[in-house]
C-alpha cells in the first residue's frame, strides 16, 4: 500500500505554519488503503467465484467460503486509522481503538520484526503501535507528536526514545527534502 501525501502541512522545520493547537491531525491515506482493501478482498470473491462457476463446482457452501476468505483478506488489510490532538495519539484497528498520552510518554521505541513499528508508551500504561509510513506520509500527525515528545522530554518523563524519534525526524527531513528538490527541478 503506497501512501500519499495530501493536504497535510508541512511542520515548522520546512517554514510552514503547523496546524492550530486545538486541531486533530489525520491519516490522510487511510481512506485510500481502505478502498484499497475493499478493492482487493471483492476482485479475490469475484475471481474465485469466476473460477469456480466456469468449473461447475459453485454451490452455496462454496460461495459462503469465498466470502468468509475475502471478509478475512479485508480484515487483514484494513490498516489501523491514526488520528492525534494535543497531549494523545490514537490507533483504531479493527475491534479496538489504543490510545497513548503523547504529551506523558515514557518510551519510545522501534519494534523488531518484519514490519517496521513505532511503540509508544506513557505514564498510564497506554501502549500503540504506528507505521512510521503515517508519520511520514502526514506532517500534521508528526508536528503533532513531536510537540507533544519534546513536552515530555522538558518533564523528564522521557527517558527512552529520544533516539528514536530523532531517527524518524531525519527521515522526515530527508524526504521532505528530496520531494522539495523534485518539485522544483533540481534532482
Amino acid at each position: 500500500m503506497r501512501r500519499h501525501i495530501t493536504r497535510s502541512a508541512p511542520g515548522p522545520h520546512l517554514g510552514l505554519r503547523p496546524p492550530p493547537s486545538g486541531m486533530t491531525a489525520d491519516d490522510h491515506g487511510w481512506a485510500a488503503d481502505l478502498r484499497f482493501a475493499v478493492h482487493c478482498s471483492v476482485t479475490l470473491l469475484g475471481l474465485l467465484s469466476a473460477v469456480d462457476a466456469a468449473a461447475g463446482h459453485l454451490t452455496w457452501p462454496r460461495a459462503l467460503l469465498w466470502t468468509g476468505l475475502s471478509a478475512l483478506l479485508c480484515a487483514v488489510l484494513i490498516p489501523p486509522r491514526v488520528r492525534a490532538g494535543a497531549g494523545w495519539l490514537s490507533c483504531q484497528g479493527l475491534l479496538r481503538r489504543r490510545t497513548v498520552r503523547t504529551d506523558r510518554l515514557v518510551s519510545v521505541r522501534w519494534s523488531d520484526g518484519v514490519a517496521q513499528r513505532m511503540v509508544l508508551r506513557d505514564t498510564e500504561g497506554g501502549r500503540v503501535e504506528v507505521d512510521p509510513e503515517v508519520f511520514l506520509a502526514n506532517p500534521a500527525l508528526w508536528h503533532r507528536l513531536d510537540e507533544d515528545a519534546r513536552g515530555s522530554v522538558e518533564r523528564g518523563t522521557l527517558r527512552c526514545g529520544v533516539t528514536a524519534l530523532r531517527q524518524l525526524s531525519d527521515r522526515i527531513d530527508r524526504r521532505h527534502a528530496r520531494t522539495v528538490f523534485t518539485i522544483s527541478g533540481l534532482e
